[in-house]
């Protein structure tokens, strides 16, 4: 069983004893959550490849998965990539796609300059509906300690894991007994994201919960545990283990512990599996770098720089815009020699020194999602001030300024 981000193992804990009643149950913890190691994922596919290390580990070869929101994406993840593993699969409150990526980059950058109170102190809205929270203060104070027990560098993490994540065009082929579960009043990924699973998924069915909003299993207990137990109990088959005795043999098993109940940190215990490193693809294909370099230059500019681009390019500009993104972006940019912090580093200390501001803000907004502080940027522009001249660097602070201003705002 799985969290949303923000969450802890925690908000699994009323489903617990009865699951456990008929199953040993797994609960896991997302990195530097809940005082798991903050050791921060790249990709939703890492952290599924930590979790098979684990069941791997702990000798588990079929099991079922339920996880919420973030965990819902790991869950896709595994039913597609180890689809022999998966033997049954619960999606809470999730989605084949999270938002739009410059979405959760923004968060990121909000969290990089600003912590995680403001994250922590709107969470309570937007997972539960105001008439729990205002009943139940304990628990909304819960969340929000959550939150703020995070740490922010996993937590920005997990936000640029979730901006990469897309799973539509792949839902068809997930082919275990699959349960979505929504709340009616989840307006974070909702009955209208749990429909597109549904349509996308064969044989996937519609469970709404109503009077919950985002983390039902907090919020109706007891309605999202006998819809799991439901779930998982129809869509397994009872075969005798190794006492004899039926029991259904894709549960999770793990050692009994003493109370509380079982709970691994993945972070904890499964290390990532090796990544390939970045770099242009290799195959001198000119399509293949063309590829390459949009996907970095999305990464770095964001979605809606890049379409604004792209749609404004004509029969004139077009070539350029192909040799911009498959000289600059997939061979410059994505060369494995420097990390993205320090290109933008390069970046901005070059346009500085050409006087080149017209592109300055946005390789200022390219530069904290890549990393850099505004306390960074900062330096970077004083550094400049003294080789370039202070007029450049004039015009440059005011530029980055406003930039950072935009970019750094919490939105309401």
């Amino acid at each position: 069983m799985g969290p949303s981000l923000g969450t802890t193992w925690h908000m699994w804990d009323r489903q617990v004893p009865e699951l456990a009643g008929q199953w040993r149950v797994l609960r896991f913890d997302l990195p530097g959550h809940g005082g798991a190691p903050a050791r921060p994922v790249s990709s939703v596919g890492e952290l599924s490849d930590r979790l098979v290390a684990l069941l791997d580990e702990l000798g588990v070869q079929r099991f079922g998965y339920a996880g919420c929101a973030f965990a819902g994406a790991i869950g896709i993840d595994l039913a597609l990539r180890q689809p022999h593993r998966v033997a049954s699969l619960a999606l809470i409150a999730s989605s084949p796609r999270f938002g739009t990526p410059d979405e959760f980059r923004q968060r990121g950058v909000v969290v990089r300059t600003n912590g995680l109170d403001s994250i922590a102190r709107s969470s309570p809205e937007r997972w539960f509906t105001p008439g729990f929270a205002a009943a139940q203060p304990a628990i909304t104070e819960w969340a929000v300690q959550m939150v703020r027990t995070t740490d922010p560098g996993c937590y920005i993490a997990a936000c640029e894991a979730l901006a990469t994540f897309d799973a539509r065009a792949a839902l068809a082929r997930i082919g275990v007994p699959t349960l979505v579960l929504v709340g009616s009043e989840d307006k974070v990924t909702g009955p209208a994201e749990a429909r597109t699973l549904v349509a996308g998924i064969p044989d996937a069915r519609l469970a709404v919960v109503p009077g919950a909003s985002h983390l039902a299993a907090v919020e109706q207990p007891v309605a999202v545990t006998d819809l799991l137990v439901r779930h998982f109990s129809t869509s397994w088959a009872a075969q005798p283990d190794a006492t004899g005795q039926h029991r259904l043999v894709t549960t999770v098993t793990v050692p009994a512990p003493a109370p509380p109940p079982a709970a691994v940190a993945v972070a904890a215990i499964a290390p990532a599996a090796e990544q390939s490193g970045g770099g242009p693809t290799g195959d001198g294909n000119e399509a293949g770098l063309y590829e390459a370099g949009l996907k970095v230059r999305r990464e770095v500019l964001g979605d809606a720089h890049v379409d604004r681009t792209l749609d404004a390019a004509d029969e004139f500009s077009e070539d350029f815009q192909r040799f911009v993104t498959r000289y600059a972006w997939g061979e410059v940019w994505d060369r494995p020699g420097l990390d993205r912090r320090l290109r933008s580093t390069a970046a901005l200390s070059a346009l500085v020194a050409g006087g080149h501001t017209e592109e300055l803000a946005t390789h200022t907004r390219a530069a904290l999602r890549n990393g850099l502080t505004p306390a960074e940027i900062k330096e970077i522009l004083l550094q400049a001030a003294v080789y370039c001249g202070v007029p450049a660097a004039n015009r440059a602070f005011r530029v980055a300024q406003q930039v950072i201003r935009e970019e750094t705002t919490p939105q309401e």
